[in-house]
């Protein structure tokens, strides 16, 4: 059911106005969004830097078991951020943020004093609400022209803060301070960065007439809109959920146990590896994903998405095969892989939900979508965890990555290819939603 306007004073229409604000007040969404989930990254990856080695619980490696907590919680908040984020109006989004992180942050500090038996508790507390800061943030950027460049922008904050927040949490352990006490103490300089980001956040304007014509109009969702939608284009979903819950298991284990990763491939793991890697891997992604705003027209802006989902595939098994033979080294080799992650990674957050949006012109929000995908990514992390603890109390981490990596690959052809056959049914037809490129 395309998507109608709405009195509601909480929606993007009929109040929006017809000039977006130009590319002033654009530039201005895409750093408040850098910065906000950048900082968040400093409340939830730092503790990773540790080794955690000193201490086993109920049998199994610490860190596995801390990192498997928190990713619980994680996908607890996806789950429930299916509908609270898809239902969340434009004026709850600031205190949503500043209470979520503020929460998080109070969990850290317990992980730093309660006994170890109840410090993955404090971690699974820790990532129940940061799983939300997300769509929270995303919220303020689609349904806009301008959305894949603005999107690419806040999912570069993710990749460079995977390295440079680990990097600060390795920073203080090398000062000395306690990998308990090292997640809490990490999160506190970024503090201002989050008022700052959401004060500027909270002055964004909403989408214009000319965003919503183009894109469609993103409102808030009711159980049967959500209902509705699945019901209709689950075909299509299916295999890029299964794809996103592919990638995510992938990406995730080079994230956390990046440490692990760069010693077994016979390299110290320095805080500058942690965050260069991930720069590099930011800046090209960045680039490619944002690029999709030149391309005007949604049906054609989809098909290009599943390229170059399909070419991420092809780099990251050009990564395995290449790092096996002996023709990379370590940190050429997190960078290609990174690479081949976040291709498809970023595409699904900026282009390929966000233009099936612009095409179908449901009623929907690409928050939804993504706490759908995000559910079953994490939901297979976290069953990927549980199996590892199973397994051995030291497991070997660049084993399980390459094994992942080479199901990754075949997997995700085939569902780009059934992607691709429904995408090809159900737009063979010209759009009569086609959109124009931002400024024409």
């Amino acid at each position: 059911m395309p998507a109608t306007p709405t009195a509601d004073r909480d929606t993007q229409q009929p109040d929006s106005p017809d000039s977006d604000g130009g590319w002033g007040v654009l530039l201005v969404a895409a750093v408040a969004a850098f910065g906000t989930y950048f900082s968040m990254y400093a409340f939830r990856k730092p503790f990773t830097a540790g080794a955690y080695n000193s201490d086993l619980l109920w049998g199994y490696q610490l860190k596995t078991v801390l990192v498997t907590a928190q990713v619980l919680g994680y996908l607890v908040s996806k789950l429930v951020g299916i509908r609270l984020i898809a239902e969340t109006k434009p004026s709850q989004r600031p205190r949503n943020i500043l209470l979520l992180i503020g929460f998080a942050e109070l969990a850290l500090l317990l992980f730093a004093l309660v006994p170890l038996p109840w410090k993955p508790l404090c971690l699974f507390l820790n990532g129940l609400p940061l799983g939300m800061v997300f769509g929270q943030v995303l919220g303020y950027l689609e349904g806009r022209r301008a959305t894949e460049a603005l999107t690419a922008g806040l999912c570069a904050s993710f990749i460079v803060a995977d390295g440079a927040t680990r990097a600060v949490g390795a920073w203080l352990l090398r000062e000395g301070v306690s990998e308990y006490w090292m997640p809490c103490l990490a999160g506190l300089p970024f503090v201002p960065v989050v008022l700052l980001g959401v004060l500027a956040l909270s002055r964004v304007p909403p989408p214009s007439r000319r965003d919503v014509a183009a894109r469609s109009e993103r409102a808030p969702m009711t159980r049967e809109d959500r209902r509705d939608f699945v019901r209709r284009y689950g075909a299509a979903l299916t295999p890029l959920v299964v794809l996103y819950l592919l990638i995510t298991i992938v990406r995730s284990l080079r994230s956390d146990f990046a440490r692990e990763i760069f010693v077994s491939l016979g390299q110290e793991a320095l805080p500058a590896s942690f965050a260069w890697s991930e720069i590099w891997v930011g800046i090209v992604t960045l680039v490619v994903s944002g690029a999709a705003v030149l391309i005007g027209d949604n049906r054609r802006a989809l098909w290009v998405a599943l390229v170059i989902c399909g070419l991420g595939a092809g780099l990251l098994a050009f990564a395995l095969l290449g790092q096996q033979a002996g023709l990379f080294g370590p940190f050429p080799f997190m960078v290609l892989l990174g690479i081949g992650l976040y291709l498809p990674y970023l595409v699904v957050h900026t282009s390929l939900f966000e233009r099936l949006l612009g095409l179908t012109r449901e009623r929907a929000n690409v928050g939804f979508l993504m706490y759908v995908a995000d559910s079953a990514g994490y939901f297979g992390y976290v069953v990927c965890m549980l199996l590892k603890n199973a397994g051995a109390t030291s497991p070997d981490v660049l084993g399980m990555l390459r094994w992942a990596c080479g199901i990754t690959v075949v997997a995700s052809l085939i569902c780009l290819l059934q992607a691709g056959r429904f995408v090809s049914r159900q737009t063979s037809a010209p759009s009569p939603h086609a959109s124009t490129p931002l400024g024409s």
